[in-house]
């Protein structure tokens, strides 16, 4: 019987791995996304999965890759996950979670890592899962292929305005542009355009069985205030609960009052609270 509390985790458990998804879809969603793409062999993806539990019990699980995202951590596997984690030098750029255990996670790996970037605390976790009541926009649409080239800019500024730093430092934007015309390929990018000019941008950034995240809202700041996010907003959650996932789900900045307004407007309810690490 195995008696280390921590270990890396594989194929043969992948239905305890799953298991533990199941419990959180939202917080999980992340990881779920590429454990069904890849299951656990870890060489085949970009990150790791470790579990936490004694003998062949899995009771938490963290995937450590670009991301590190604890899934039902308790308090007593953050705290051994941060002792493994601490003995190895960084490799993420970010922790996401939520927010007791990446709290918890960072109380204990500060010490190791250094300053973050930027900590955001209490990041309200929305869920809906029926039509918006308010009508939808319909200009708002699935991006074609063959208009990447006009979105990347509108996503290049929704990055460098919630990040806090541009997608084009490392490589010029080239590994982000690739992300972007993957998301359009899949039908997971949408957009409102005046021209050739996007006005509204939004992407269904992970999808599995159980939900599907929506990340990089995004309205040009010349047309900010003039009530054009949710409907907008309210045609992203109509199609995708339709063809993609039976919820939608994200997280946004507690600040952000008017995002917040414009996601209960759209139906979206409480499901706890998120917190990020920033590097």
């Amino acid at each position: 019987m195995l008696t280390v509390p921590i270990r890396q985790l594989g194929e043969s458990e992948r239905a305890a791995v799953e298991r533990i998804l199941d419990r959180d879809p939202y917080a999980g969603a992340q990881i779920a996304e590429r454990v069904a793409a890849h299951g656990l062999n870890w060489w085949r993806s970009d990150g790791r999965i470790f579990g936490y539990g004694t003998g062949r019990k899995v009771e938490s699980i963290i995937w450590s890759g670009a991301h590190l995202v604890p899934v039902c951590s308790t308090p007593a596997a953050t705290a051994a996950f941060a002792d493994m984690l601490g003995s190895e030098p960084r490799i993420c750029s970010s922790i996401i979670g939520r927010s007791e255990a990446v709290l918890d996670l960072w109380d204990r790996l500060g010490g190791y890592w250094g300053r973050a970037r930027d900590v955001r605390p209490n990041q309200p976790l929305l869920v809906a899962d029926h039509d918006p009541a308010i009508a939808p926009d319909p200009e708002v649409r699935l991006v074609r292929p063959n208009e990447v080239d006009a979105l990347f800019p509108a996503a290049v500024s929704m990055y460098t305005e919630e990040v806090g730093v541009s997608p084009l430092l490392d490589d010029g934007g080239r590994g982000y542009k690739r992300r972007i015309a993957e998301l359009v390929k899949g039908k997971r990018a949408y957009a409102r355009f005046v021209g050739d000019r996007v006005i509204f941008k939004a992407e269904l950034a992970i999808v599995t069985r159980r939900t599907t995240q929506v990340q990089g809202v995004w309205v040009d700041p010349e047309f900010r205030g003039r009530g054009l996010a949710a409907p907008a907003m309210a045609t992203v959650v109509r199609d995708a609960l339709r063809r993609v996932s039976p919820t939608v789900s994200l997280y946004v900045n507690d600040y952000n009052v008017a995002a917040r307004h414009v996601y209960a407007r759209c139906g979206f309810a409480s499901a706890g609270s998120f917190a990020t690490v920033l590097f």
